[in-house]
This record gives structure tokens, C-alpha cells and sequence, in this order.
């Protein structure tokens, strides 16, 4: 007779890890499980490449100070943004982790270990997170003071006007005002008044912007009724780009300015050219009554610019920006466009289609007045309204003016 043999329980579950396939199984586990921890890390390395992924420089660079105060700055995110990378890093890891250690599957338990309870763990996770934001916060009200002291000794005062949608630039001890670009010496402190009400101009007040230079300073609110200041400074000449970092209406994404820093031999130079009476003022005397040519009349009678400009007083507040050295500049428009003869032509003619600005209901003929009792920005003077259509021939004599205004 033949003789069978049984194998208990324990030898049963050998032969059976040994039938062929089982093996296979678990070694495609294995390798499935490492083509998934391959995913992951060439997904992280390819977020952590895009991260420092650049386009070209567009000037406003946070991260390339180029002044004490934006050194200072830079000095308080590096350590907190090294810090918070190192936590996120963490927290990311640990969140793969346990995604992929305790992943749903057949025939296995979903629960983790249960660690409810723990005295240290959660005194560790409540000390060391508040440990660091105290840390941090220290350092972050000590930055801020230190940007927020007033400056002593060889100071340059400028206050700068918020407007729509440009920037005025007043030098008080200099009797300068400018527009859009803030020329100062170099290795000087600035300190920049901000306001958004024009002194000289009672009750002109505007809406809310906000200064910022990112090679040199932090972003500072430009609030009306209340005065703002900040302190700027260049180590080297060169142009700094600002902006208007705080919606303000229609045209804020082209509310730009440029902050110019000279040599100070240069710059005392620039200041005695911006303090000379205009090259060619408009208004002449017994023997002159028509200095400016053709443009004279054009300029102060048919197109009435003088309603919102000055042409003569370089020291004067007006509505609109001071033109008395308009030609010394290297941009207009709220330093958004460079400034040639015929992107001058171009705004003269229909400065709303370049830079939005005024509403339609300005364009209207016997529009009603608008709050404040005037339209926002330059007119456009090629559309039917209030005001004369503007001829070509018009237009390129007022951008000759204009560009002789050295």
C-alpha cells in the first residue's frame, strides 16, 4: 500500500511560500514600491529646479540689494526663508511617508500606531514651533525699528506725492519738483516723505498707493491725511525701478517711477541745471512776446496745458507733472515709455490709448464733471469733446517745445 505523509501547519506554509509565482509577487511589490519612491524624488527635484528657475532681470530684485536698508532686509528672509525650507522640506517628507507606509491594500492593517496622548510629543511639537516664531520674531521687530529710525546727520528731504498714476518728487531745500524720477547722490541717506496729499494744492488729495523700490528699500503705504516715511540709499550710480505696489485704479500697473542715483559732484550738478529757469520760458518779455515760437500759442491758449502744467517755474506744484525740465529726463508717462520725439507725438495726440487713464464719460462733449471736478489723466485730444481735436502739425510742434525744455 502506498503510504502517504500530511505536513503539519508550520511545514505547509513553507511549501507554500516555495510554489512558484509567490516569490515573483512579492519581488514586483518591491519594485513597484521603489518605482513609486522614484516618482516622488524626481517630482521634488523637478518643483526644487523650476523653483530657482529665472527670467531676465526686470530691475525691481528683491533679492540683489543694492542699499543698506534692502541689505537689511535681505539680512532678516534669508535665515527665516533657510528655516521655513528646512520645516517644509520636513513636513513634505514625513507626508510622503506615511502616504506611502500606511497606504491602503489588501490584507493589510490601515491603522498606525496610535501615539494619542504622548506627553512628549506634544510638548515637543508646541515648544519648538513657538521656540522658532519667537526667534524669528525678535529679529523681525528689531529689523523694523531699524528701518523706521529717523536718520541724522547729512540727510537729503525729499517728500514724494502719490498721484494718478504718477509720482511727484519735491526737494524742499533744493526747491525742486520733478515727476516720476527720483535723482539723489550717492552713499547719502534719503528720507522720503510719503503723502498722498499735495500741500500745495489745497484739498487735492489721492487714493491710497504704496513706495516701493525693491533693490533699496521695503514697501511703504502712501495713505491720505497721514504722513509715511521711509529711508533710501545707493552704493552705486545707476537706475533703481520702483512701482506702486497698492492697487490705486485703473492705470496702477503703470504707475512706475525710476530712482536715479549720481555721483555727488553729478548730482549737485543736476541740481543747479533742475534750479535754471527753463530754456525756453513761454512767457516773454516787451521785446520777446513769443519765445516759444508756434508752440506758444498752442501750448497756453488753443490747448489750455497750462490748466494742469507749469512750464516756468521749476519749483512749482502743479495738478499735473512740472515740465519746466522736461527734457532732462530719460522717461514720461509715469516712467513707463522712453522718451523720444515720437512717443511724445504719440501721447500728445491720444495719451489714453498708450497708458489707460480717463473714463469715457470724460470724452464725452459737455461731460459732467467727475469726483473732484476733473477727469483723471491726460485727455485725449484726437476724439470729439470739451476740448479741440488736436492736428498733427499741433502735435509735433508742442513735443519740439517740450523737448527743448532742457
Amino acid at each position: 500500500m502506498h503510504k502517504r505523509s500530511f505536513a503539519g501547519p508550520e511545514e505547509a506554509q513553507v511549501r507554500v511560500r516555495a510554489i512558484p509565482g509567490h516569490g515573483g509577487r512579492d519581488m514586483r511589490r518591491r519594485v513597484s514600491r521603489a518605482r513609486r519612491w522614484v516618482a516622488v524624488s524626481v517630482a521634488l527635484g523637478a518643483v526644487a529646479v523650476l523653483a530657482g528657475c529665472r527670467g531676465p532681470d526686470n530691475g525691481q530684485n528683491s533679492l540683489d540689494p543694492q542699499g543698506p536698508a534692502a541689505r537689511t532686509i535681505d539680512n532678516l528672509f534669508v535665515p527665516v526663508f533657510l528655516i521655513a525650507t528646512v520645516i517644509g522640506i520636513g513636513v513634505l517628507a514625513a507626508t510622503v511617508f506615511v502616504a506611502i507606509r500606511y497606504r491602503s491594500g489588501a490584507g493589510r492593517n490601515e491603522n498606525p500606531k496610535q501615539i494619542h496622548g504622548s506627553t512628549p510629543l506634544e510638548i515637543g511639537w508646541t515648544i519648538i514651533p513657538a521656540l522658532i516664531l519667537l526667534v524669528v520674531a525678535v529679529f523681525t521687530i528689531r529689523t523694523v525699528f531699524d528701518l523706521a529710525r529717523e536718520p541724522e546727520g547729512d540727510v537729503l528731504q525729499v517728500t514724494s506725492v502719490g498721484k494718478q498714476w504718477w509720482w511727484q518728487f519735491n526737494y524742499p531745500d533744493e526747491e525742486i519738483v520733478t515727476a516720476n524720477e527720483l535723482v539723489i547722490p550717492t552713499e547719502t541717506e534719503v528720507r522720503v516723505k510719503l503723502t498722498a496729499c499735495d500741500d500745495s494744492l489745497p484739498g487735492e488729495c489721492n487714493v491710497i498707493h504704496s513706495f516701493w523700490v525693491p533693490e533699496l528699500a521695503g514697501k511703504m503705504d502712501v495713505i491720505p491725511g497721514r504722513d509715511n516715511a521711509t529711508t533710501i540709499e545707493a552704493d552705486d550710480p545707476g537706475t533703481y525701478l520702483g512701482q506702486c505696489a497698492e492697487y490705486c485704479g485703473l492705470s496702477h500697473a503703470n504707475m512706475r517711477f525710476r530712482v536715479i542715483a549720481k555721483e555727488p559732484a553729478d548730482y549737485e550738478q543736476w541740481v543747479e541745471e533742475q534750479q535754471a529757469p527753463p530754456a525756453v520760458p513761454l512767457q516773454g518779455g516787451a521785446d520777446d512776446a513769443d519765445p516759444a515760437g508756434p508752440a506758444q500759442a498752442l501750448v497756453l491758449e488753443t490747448y489750455q496745458c497750462g490748466n494742469c502744467h507749469t512750464f516756468d517755474n521749476p519749483g512749482a506744484s502743479t495738478y499735473g507733472p512740472n515740465l519746466a525740465h522736461f527734457a532732462s529726463r530719460t522717461t514720461f508717462a509715469s516712467g513707463y515709455y522712453e522718451l523720444t520725439r515720437e512717443r511724445l507725438i504719440e501721447w500728445l495726440l491720444d495719451a489714453p490709448s498708450l497708458i489707460p487713464m480717463e473714463t469715457e464719460d470724460c470724452r464725452e462733449p459737455g461731460a459732467p464733471a467727475v469726483e473732484g471736478g476733473t477727469c483723471v489723466g491726460m485727455p485725449s485730444f484726437t476724439k470729439d469733446g470739451p476740448g479741440p481735436v488736436m492736428s498733427q502739425s499741433d502735435a509735433e510742434q508742442i513735443a519740439d517745445y517740450l523737448l527743448s525744455l532742457k
